[in-house]
């Protein structure tokens, strides 16, 4: 718990002196939970907030940290809700990217801690249970980065039945096979593609009707899928193997971290060269492509969710992306992350629905707000209205391509926007290289 702070009335505190604030104090903040001080007329409002901090999908977490301190310190006075000013606890839990862990912990939250909201990111192994934990406990449950399918199709009759607790925001398998299907036009290849699918939610997603498969098939594409495997596999000869005889050029698939690295190095020491390497989760951050050897991760492509270029920016403090991304490095010295953006999203979304909330002791009335949710967040405009499901919101996604870096050893580019004509690219699309 960190030592309780002097009061800061942020109602005079200008924008210039907020963002020095967040970028020279954040990484000096617990991430333990603990109440946020101030003079309040409220009870406390406490918040519930799960993520993968440790394990094979701790990139995810990597901005955790500093999105909980910047919001622990915008926080200090206390949160508006319900017509008043309450003190702000946020409690925070590691998954430690196992999902019955983060069944556990969201458990823990609900029961224990007694939570009055809680929020969950990154990937379908974390969202899903945490976000049926809140749906069989009758608690608000905001989730985001997974595609939506994953997350809305978790149990068979989601499509008539609904859910009434929980509510997600991303984009959908729709978006990232416009985007993955955009970077290969960019290319001259054979349109063979080979399928790098887990035994997961999202392998399991991706690879069904509602995925990849029939699209591909319809694109002209043709694909070959050597099946499910498991995570944390340390040998894909025979999936490489598979590669090489049916000629593939494109490899796509969802990825862990580790298992990027194993699929790459074996790739290049068997002699498979594909053209494009196009894959989602493991090739999203920095800090996983640059850990690659032999400059591997050069030329790998993903989506892109959000970037430090996205046109949007926060509806709490003000921040453009850009500013949100500079803040970051300059707290941490770390290159901006694409989950960065989604964190910070989770806090604008809770505080908007407990500025509008008219019963704080009833969860009922904090999923009444969530409903009728429109706002313009760092990550896009948000509203739960008008999405693919009454509890799903999109979000823009565009696909880039991993390069050499200036400042840090790679960036990414991004190469087609087709699907969000309004984020700008800044690069072009090419074959991936491999020496």
């Amino acid at each position: 718990m960190s030592k309780k702070m002097k009061s800061l009335d942020l109602s005079v505190l200008s924008r210039r002196d907020f963002l020095k604030i967040s970028a020279g104090t954040v990484a000096a903040l617990s991430l333990a939970g603990c109440a946020v001080g101030g003079s309040s007329s409220g009870r406390a409002i406490k918040i519930g907030y799960v993520t993968p901090k440790t394990g094979p999908l701790a990139p995810f977490g990597e901005a955790d940290d500093f999105v909980l301190g910047q919001m622990r310190k915008f926080f200090e006075g206390g949160i508006d809700a319900a017509g008043a000013k309450h003190p702000l606890e946020i409690v925070t839990k590691d998954s430690q990217s196992d999902p019955n862990r983060a069944a556990d912990v969201a458990a823990d939250l609900i029961l224990n801690d007694k939570v009055d909201i809680v929020l969950v990111s990154s990937t379908p192994e974390t969202t899903n249970p945490v976000s049926d934990q809140c749906e069989a406990n009758g608690v608000p449950c905001i989730s985001t980065v997974a595609p939506w399918q994953p997350w809305f199709f978790r149990k068979q009759d989601a499509a008539e039945a609904g859910y009434k607790w929980t509510y997600h925001f991303f984009w959908g398998l729709e978006d990232i096979i416009a985007v993955f299907t955009d970077i290969w036009s960019k290319l001259d290849t054979n349109k063979v593609v080979g399928a790098l699918w887990p035994n997961d939610g999202d392998g399991l997603a991706w690879s069904s009707d509602r995925g990849f498969p029939p699209v591909l098939q319809e694109k002209g594409y043709t694909l070959v899928d050597p099946g499910r495997y498991e995570n944390l596999k340390d040998d894909f000869s025979a999936e490489i193997s598979l590669f090489k005889e049916k000629n593939v050029e494109i490899v796509t698939g969802v990825i862990l971290p580790p298992d990027l690295g194993t699929f790459l190095t074996q790739a290049s020491q068997q002699g498979f060269n594909p053209k494009a390497f196009t894959v989602g989760k493991g090739a999203l951050f920095p800090v996983t492509i640059e850990a690659l050897p032999d400059n591997l991760g050069i030329g790998v492509s993903s989506e892109i969710w959000w970037t430090p270029s996205s046109p949007f920016k926060s509806s709490l403090t003000g921040q453009t992306s850009k500013e949100l991304a500079d803040a970051y490095t300059a707290a941490t010295s770390k290159q901006w992350t694409m989950p960065l953006g989604f964190a910070h999203a989770l806090f604008e979304v809770t505080a908007d629905v407990l500025k509008r909330t008219t019963e704080l002791d009833k969860p009922e009335a904090i999923i009444e707000a969530l409903k009728t949710t429109k706002l313009d967040t760092i990550v896009g405009p948000l509203s739960w209205e008008g999405g693919p499901f009454p509890n799903v919101a999109k979000t823009p996604l565009v696909g880039g391509q991993w390069v050499k870096g200036d400042k840090f050893p790679v960036d990414i580019i991004i190469g087609t926007n087709t699907t969000a004509p309004n984020i700008p690219t800044n690069g072009t699309i090419t074959e991936k290289t491999w020496a």
